[in-house]
């Protein structure tokens, strides 16, 4: 219902065969770059405010270029991207004809890709923050291109490692840390290949074979790795053709690889590389907690365990909203998330199932809604059996035709209208226009006789509920509207990754600050900030999340129905209730995705409990920035 930005999307491309094996096989010297565009294209859903592609030669002489990027930003970027590269080589072609069949001097015809998706998590816009990073230098062994999807809660103590070793950083962003962290220990690493192989006597392009062909890159990357506290899957593609790809020891940001003798791959999503490349399910492996796939120059790729893997925290939300649903097992758990709320809802619209109509909001909740149905029938079929039963054998062909039409009663109640376009209205207008995002279907329910319940994934500022959604099922004149999420009550922000930052964003926060104030608790509140702040200084392993506080006076059910009262403006007829995923079916859905602080307040780092503690902080202060200043 509210998008939600989030985690940006990764797609890396190693070509393991020659270029001209690709041609002859496929009939195509772009064949790297129509995979990479598909598995980009099949992630768009990870981010459209920008997209970047990375490239390196692995066979350029002296004097030639042998690193490529392209860059674009706006929902249109991997059409844009993808379209300078084909400008890039006519235009390549037109200048140079003679090299019509020599496909290795074509810009962004290459053996290695590295492709983003970018979504802004931190507030941060603009060309210069859109993925790949290149960091460039004269030897081809210290060039560096990096991209990932990422959010670390520690970039003071990776600036201060690089203030330490002499660095002047221009930046603290995170991305631009990372690059120069790594950077700086992929320097170390040359200059260290440089001594040994110099004693030996090798000089000039002798002496740059050898450095290239014996990078260590698992002891930058366990090196650089063990300092991040964060969620990442971080990818990096060397000057010297060295690929890698590292994912954090707690799982939370997710990464799939698919290897065989001509390719291998990486990416955020399995269903994206099965699709790319007409794969089975098994076929895809995940990238497990704390693990790097690296990708040597000669080609030659493994996988290591190069940061000792931590408590399973894989991200939930991935598997409730953020990726496709196309997954095979992310289809089975979004259905099971509809089904675990079925007791709830029956409770709350008294069992009258017939005359209770049920739908979902457009495309976020299509998969939950079917398994809702899916239980609602189950339950139905026993009720059917139980009435059968009852009659012990007395039940007339009449009787048994009533109790066999008994229906699920649903129908597409919601419909996702065009996107209006408010910005020139004035503010009173803007807010009237904005009802009009949904629009009903009229003649879907009996009006003052069906309850509507309708489905949704999640539940985050409340405030389409408030200005659209209620106030157009409200329009069928239901006796009562039911709100369901298949996610819990988002009470926490993410640090991670996902644009859930500040805490006045949260409808569950709110309602609950509006508890704490109806019941002369605000006492609460005070203490809780004063705790907040005496751990501002503290090392991030000492801070508690005090923000629990504020919830532990009440309920979820207390807590949903203040929800229910604050999203329902005082010209809505029908009863309103919100109904919310508890996180324990939560967890019986999506078992191995444990990952549920942004709920429970339960962060799988420490610095996640230190930021948590800044976003309150500053919402009691006024500030508007996203943690820390």
């Amino acid at each position: 219902m509210e998008q939600i930005k989030h985690e940006c999307g990764i797609a890396m491309v190693r070509l393991l065969k020659p270029l001209s094996y690709y041609v002859e096989k496929y009939g195509s010297y772009t064949y790297g770059l129509d995979k990479l565009y598909l598995l980009m294209e099949k992630q768009h859903n990870r981010g459209q405010e920008g997209a970047g592609v990375g490239c390196v030669k692995l066979h350029a002489e002296p004097g030639e270029e042998y690193i490529f990027r392209e860059r674009a930003m706006g929902s249109g970027a991997i059409k844009d991207v993808f379209a300078s590269i084909q400008d890039n080589i006519s235009n390549f072609k037109i200048e140079h004809p003679e090299f019509k069949e020599d496909y290795n001097s074509y810009p962004f015809i290459a053996q290695t890709y590295l492709g983003h998706l970018r979504y802004s998590t931190t507030g941060r816009s603009g060309i210069s923050y859109v993925h790949p990073f290149l960091r460039r230098n004269n030897w081809k062994s210290r060039n560096l291109c990096l991209a990932g999807n990422f959010n670390l809660t520690n970039v003071d103590e990776v600036l201060s490692f690089l203030v330490r070793k002499g660095q002047h950083p221009r930046h603290n962003a995170d991305t631009f840390l990372l690059l120069e962290q790594i950077g700086f220990l992929l320097d170390e690493e040359v200059e260290r290949l440089y001594q040994k192989y110099s004693s030996f006597g090798y000089t000039g392009q002798d002496l740059n074979e050898q450095i290239e062909s014996n990078l260590n890159i698992e002891t930058i990357l366990t090196e650089a790795g063990k300092m991040w506290d964060g969620g990442f899957v971080i990818c990096g593609l060397m000057g010297s053709g060295d690929m890698f790809t590292l994912r954090d020891p707690w799982g939370i940001r997710p990464a799939f690889y698919y290897a065989d003798d001509e390719v291998v791959v990486v990416a955020s999503e399995r269903p994206v590389i099965q699709t790319a490349f007409n794969l089975q399910q098994e076929d895809v492996k995940e990238l497990l907690p704390g693990q790097g796939i690296i990708v040597n120059r000669a080609g030659d790729f493994y996988i290591k365990q190069l940061i000792a893997p931590k408590e399973n925290k894989a991200c939930s939300f991935e598997r409730i909203y953020f990726s496709r649903g196309s997954d095979y097992d992310i289809y089975k758990e979004r259905k099971m998330l509809g089904t675990q709320l079925v007791p709830t809802i029956l409770k709350s619209v008294d069992n009258d199932l017939h005359n209770t109509v049920f739908s979902y909001i457009p495309n976020t909740a299509e998969v939950a809604y079917y398994g809702m149905v899916e239980g609602l029938e189950n339950y139905l079929n026993q009720e059917k059996i139980d009435r059968i039963k009852a009659c012990n054998g007395d039940l007339s062909d009449d009787k048994l035709q009533e109790i066999l039409s008994q229906r699920v009663r649903f129908e597409k109640i919601a419909i996702k209208d065009i996107k209006l376009r408010t910005f020139i209205a004035e503010d009173n207008s803007r807010n009237d226009l904005a009802t009009h995002v949904y629009d009903i279907t009229y003649g879907s329910i009996v009006p003052h006789q069906d309850n509507i319940v309708i489905i949704d994934d999640s539940i985050v500022r409340g405030t389409t509920l408030k200005q659209s959604i209620i106030k157009m099922l409200d329009r069928l004149s239901p006796k009562k509207i039911i709100i369901v999420s298949s996610s819990p009550q988002i009470r926490y922000p993410d640090c991670y990754g996902i644009d859930m930052s500040r805490m006045g964003e949260f409808i569950a926060f709110n309602a609950a600050m509006e508890l704490l104030k109806e019941r002369g608790l605000q006492y609460i509140i005070k203490e809780v900030y004063l705790k907040c702040k005496e751990q501002v200084n503290s090392p991030k392993e000492d801070v508690v999340n005090y923000v629990k506080e504020i919830y532990a006076p009440f309920t979820q059910e207390e807590i949903s129905a203040k929800i229910a009262q604050m999203v329902t403006s005082s010209d809505v007829k029908a009863e309103v209730e919100i109904v919310f995923q508890t996180i324990e079916d939560l967890h019986k859905s999506c078992p191995d995705h444990t990952g549920d602080w942004y709920f429970s307040g339960d962060y799988p780092t420490a610095g996640g409990n230190r930021l948590v503690n800044f976003a309150f902080i500053n919402y009691i202060e006024g500030k508007d920035s996203r943690f820390v200043e």
